[in-house]
């Protein structure tokens, strides 16, 4: 019996992940982490507790960027935390 390369599958190339790219990055604001992803925008917490994204994100400036992102992690941390309340109120 003779073995070859090509019918080991151990001796298959693996595939590697890309490095990432210089345009992605994390940011931590207040006690929650949030990660931040500028090609895609921050999550959006909605009111009734779905996740989303802002659709134009990439058309905004770097100031609408900044100020949205202020805005939204506010708003995201008060949604939560009326989720959170939503849960306990409903869970005893």
């Amino acid at each position: 019996m003779s073995s070859s390369a090509t019918s080991d599958p151990d001796s298959a190339p693996q595939l590697a992940l890309p490095l990432p790219t210089s345009s992605t990055s994390s940011e931590s604001t207040g006690d929650a982490a949030t990660a931040r992803f500028d090609q895609l925008g921050p999550l959006v917490v909605n009111s009734d507790g779905t996740l989303s994204r802002i659709s134009n994100w990439q058309n905004m400036s770097k100031a609408e960027q900044d100020r949205t992102f202020r805005v939204l992690a506010k708003r995201n941390q008060l949604r939560l935390e009326n989720e959170s309340r939503k849960l306990d109120v409903g869970g005893t």
